[in-house]
């Protein structure tokens, strides 16, 4: 199984330094969240489709047009709540979405800008890797897995603030590793 890279090529600006790592929290509260929210243009479709279901029901009869509008938007609104991920760091375990990973198996994590994520996609990256992607999100952070029994390789997770879930991830880490020294 090929590592994946845990440093960015020389020159790059694709990895942000991380920031000195926060404490990890003693109180059972996440060390990091972040829920994925859709962007401007997904959050204009949820109210397009309201405004569509409204005009067509306009010739059937204006409080049908009105009733399918609200239902419709009401609706959408749900799915794109239900469907944003959760990006969480908390009691030792990364979660992205309905995947969860325990930061003992990871590497060290690299904060990208947006460049950095295209390049981790693109050719010569490794299909198995699991990936959390908002395309509208401008950064993001990759992490190596270290298990041998796991054949992901990586994790690449999509995030507006790439350096705090890296810090998150590596506080996390170091928390671990003090509680089981």
């Amino acid at each position: 199984m090929p590592d994946a890279p845990t440093t960015p090529p020389s020159g790059s600006s694709a990895a942000a330094a991380v920031p000195a790592a926060p404490a990890a929290s003693a109180t059972g509260a996440p060390d990091y969240v972040e829920r994925l929210w859709p962007g401007p243009l997904g959050w204009a479709l949820v109210a397009g489709s309201a405004v569509a279901a409204g005009i067509i029901g306009v010739p059937v009869h204006p409080v049908a047009a009105l009733v399918a509008a609200a239902v419709t938007l009401a609706v959408a609104v749900l799915v794109a709540v239900r469907t944003a991920p959760v990006v969480r760091v908390q009691a030792g375990v990364l979660q992205a979405g309905a995947a969860r990973i325990p930061v003992s198996v990871l590497g060290d994590p690299v904060a990208l800008d947006r460049e950095g994520v295209r390049r981790a996609l693109g050719p010569g990256s490794d299909a198995r890797a699991f990936v959390c992607l908002r395309a509208w999100l401008p950064g993001g952070v990759t992490v190596p897995v270290q298990d041998p029994a796991d054949p992901t390789p990586s994790w690449l997770v999509s995030t507006r603030r790439p350096a705090t879930l890296a810090s998150a991830i590596a506080a996390a880490r170091q928390a671990h590793s003090e509680q089981t020294s």
